[in-house]
Protein backbone atom coordinates (compact mmCIF):
# COMPACT_ATOMS: atom_id res chain seq x y z
CA UNK A 1 0.00 0.00 0.00
CA UNK A 2 1.64 3.75 -0.69
CA UNK A 3 2.61 5.93 1.89
CA UNK A 4 0.49 8.66 2.19
CA UNK A 5 2.21 12.02 0.59
CA UNK A 6 1.45 15.61 2.18
CA UNK A 7 2.72 18.26 -0.22
CA UNK A 8 4.19 21.23 1.43
CA UNK A 9 4.05 24.33 -0.35
CA UNK A 10 5.43 27.66 0.10
CA UNK A 11 7.70 30.53 -0.52
CA UNK A 12 11.16 30.16 -0.65
CA UNK A 13 13.28 33.47 -0.90
CA UNK A 14 10.49 35.50 0.69
CA UNK A 15 9.28 33.43 3.31
CA UNK A 16 8.12 35.39 6.43
CA UNK A 17 9.53 34.37 10.17
CA UNK A 18 6.49 33.29 10.43
CA UNK A 19 5.57 30.72 7.50
CA UNK A 20 9.20 29.86 8.34
CA UNK A 21 7.99 28.51 11.96
CA UNK A 22 4.88 27.02 11.24
CA UNK A 23 6.18 25.00 8.12
CA UNK A 24 8.95 23.78 10.52
CA UNK A 25 6.31 22.84 13.15
CA UNK A 26 3.69 21.29 10.01
CA UNK A 27 6.85 19.16 9.25
CA UNK A 28 6.76 18.07 12.44
CA UNK A 29 3.45 16.84 12.66
CA UNK A 30 3.14 15.50 9.45
CA UNK A 31 6.34 13.29 10.22
CA UNK A 32 4.23 12.06 13.56
CA UNK A 33 1.40 10.90 11.67
CA UNK A 34 4.07 8.92 9.54
CA UNK A 35 3.02 10.56 6.36
CA UNK A 36 5.77 11.75 3.43
CA UNK A 37 6.33 14.97 3.43
CA UNK A 38 6.91 16.72 -0.30
CA UNK A 39 8.43 19.69 -0.94
CA UNK A 40 9.62 22.07 -4.16
CA UNK A 41 13.11 20.36 -1.98
CA UNK A 42 15.16 23.79 -2.31
CA UNK A 43 17.37 24.94 1.04
CA UNK A 44 14.99 28.03 1.25
CA UNK A 45 12.19 29.15 3.26
CA UNK A 46 9.38 27.09 3.58
CA UNK A 47 10.68 24.33 1.60
CA UNK A 48 13.88 24.24 4.03
CA UNK A 49 12.01 24.45 7.07
CA UNK A 50 9.28 21.77 6.17
CA UNK A 51 11.84 19.33 5.37
CA UNK A 52 13.69 20.28 8.63
CA UNK A 53 10.67 19.85 10.81
CA UNK A 54 10.17 16.39 9.25
CA UNK A 55 13.26 15.04 9.42
CA UNK A 56 13.97 15.96 12.92
CA UNK A 57 11.21 14.28 13.61
CA UNK A 58 12.25 11.29 11.49
CA UNK A 59 9.85 11.65 9.14
CA UNK A 60 10.79 10.41 5.14
CA UNK A 61 11.10 13.76 2.46
CA UNK A 62 11.29 14.02 -1.24
CA UNK A 63 12.44 16.89 -2.22
CA UNK A 64 10.86 17.78 -6.33
CA UNK A 65 13.65 20.15 -7.33
CA UNK A 66 13.19 22.25 -10.29
CA UNK A 67 16.68 21.75 -11.77
CA UNK A 68 18.87 18.99 -13.20
CA UNK A 69 21.25 18.90 -10.40
CA UNK A 70 20.90 18.74 -6.12
CA UNK A 71 22.93 21.99 -5.83
CA UNK A 72 20.14 24.18 -4.29
CA UNK A 73 18.90 20.91 -2.67
CA UNK A 74 17.96 21.18 1.08
CA UNK A 75 20.05 19.06 3.26
CA UNK A 76 17.18 17.68 4.92
CA UNK A 77 15.66 15.84 1.90
CA UNK A 78 15.69 12.31 1.65
CA UNK A 79 14.88 12.06 -1.72
CA UNK A 80 15.81 14.41 -4.32
CA UNK A 81 13.70 13.83 -8.00
CA UNK A 82 15.81 16.61 -9.93
CA UNK A 83 13.21 17.40 -12.75
CA UNK A 84 15.26 20.21 -14.77
CA UNK A 85 12.06 21.93 -15.22
CA UNK A 86 11.84 24.70 -13.71
CA UNK A 87 8.43 26.28 -11.97
CA UNK A 88 6.69 23.52 -14.35
CA UNK A 89 7.96 21.06 -11.67
CA UNK A 90 5.03 22.58 -9.23
CA UNK A 91 2.88 20.57 -11.23
CA UNK A 92 4.95 17.35 -10.05
CA UNK A 93 4.45 18.29 -6.72
CA UNK A 94 0.40 18.71 -6.74
CA UNK A 95 -0.03 15.61 -8.72
CA UNK A 96 2.36 13.51 -6.56
CA UNK A 97 0.38 15.02 -3.47
CA UNK A 98 -2.70 13.15 -1.58
CA UNK A 99 -3.37 16.49 0.01
CA UNK A 100 -1.48 19.95 -0.70
CA UNK A 101 -0.91 22.75 2.09
CA UNK A 102 0.02 26.13 1.11
CA UNK A 103 1.90 27.69 3.75
CA UNK A 104 2.33 31.63 2.72
CA UNK A 105 1.98 33.10 -0.63
CA UNK A 106 4.51 34.44 -3.31
CA UNK A 107 4.18 34.01 -6.92
CA UNK A 108 5.04 29.85 -6.99
CA UNK A 109 2.72 29.56 -4.26
CA UNK A 110 0.27 30.62 -5.78
CA UNK A 111 1.15 29.12 -9.07
CA UNK A 112 0.53 25.68 -6.76
CA UNK A 113 -2.77 26.62 -5.70
CA UNK A 114 -4.24 27.06 -8.86
CA UNK A 115 -2.94 23.94 -10.36
CA UNK A 116 -4.13 22.30 -6.91
CA UNK A 117 -7.91 23.74 -7.82
CA UNK A 118 -7.65 22.88 -11.03
CA UNK A 119 -7.56 19.37 -10.61
CA UNK A 120 -9.81 19.42 -7.84
CA UNK A 121 -6.54 18.33 -4.97
CA UNK A 122 -7.88 18.56 -1.65
CA UNK A 123 -6.18 21.74 -0.28
CA UNK A 124 -5.49 23.48 2.86
CA UNK A 125 -4.28 26.99 3.12
CA UNK A 126 -1.99 27.86 6.26
CA UNK A 127 -1.90 31.60 7.06
CA UNK A 128 -3.15 32.75 3.44
CA UNK A 129 -2.73 36.37 2.29
CA UNK A 130 -6.05 38.33 2.50
CA UNK A 131 -5.46 39.06 -1.65
CA UNK A 132 -5.14 35.50 -2.12
CA UNK A 133 -8.65 34.38 -0.25
CA UNK A 134 -10.09 37.66 -2.31
CA UNK A 135 -9.20 36.28 -5.73
CA UNK A 136 -9.78 32.53 -5.08
CA UNK A 137 -12.94 33.82 -3.45
CA UNK A 138 -13.96 34.51 -7.48
CA UNK A 139 -13.13 31.03 -9.00
CA UNK A 140 -15.67 28.41 -9.72
CA UNK A 141 -13.51 25.41 -8.42
CA UNK A 142 -14.95 24.18 -4.60
CA UNK A 143 -12.82 26.14 -1.53
CA UNK A 144 -9.66 24.85 0.02
CA UNK A 145 -9.77 24.37 3.88
CA UNK A 146 -7.92 27.21 5.60
CA UNK A 147 -6.06 26.96 8.87
CA UNK A 148 -4.39 29.64 10.84
CA UNK A 149 -2.24 27.43 12.81
CA UNK A 150 0.15 23.79 12.03
CA UNK A 151 -2.20 22.24 14.84
CA UNK A 152 -5.39 23.13 12.54
CA UNK A 153 -3.93 22.29 9.39
CA UNK A 154 -3.60 18.84 10.52
CA UNK A 155 -7.08 18.69 11.15
CA UNK A 156 -8.05 19.53 7.84
CA UNK A 157 -5.45 17.35 6.59
CA UNK A 158 -7.27 14.45 8.26
CA UNK A 159 -10.47 15.79 7.36
CA UNK A 160 -9.79 15.61 3.90
CA UNK A 161 -7.91 12.62 3.32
Amino acid sequence: MAKIIIGVMGPGDGATETEVKYATELGKRIAGEHWVLLTGGRNLGVMEAASKGAQESDGLTVGVLPTEDRRQMSNYVDIPICTGMGSARNNLNVLSSDVIVACGSGAGTASEVMLSLKAGKPLVLLHPSKSLLAFIEELPQSKPAIANSPKQALIHIKELL
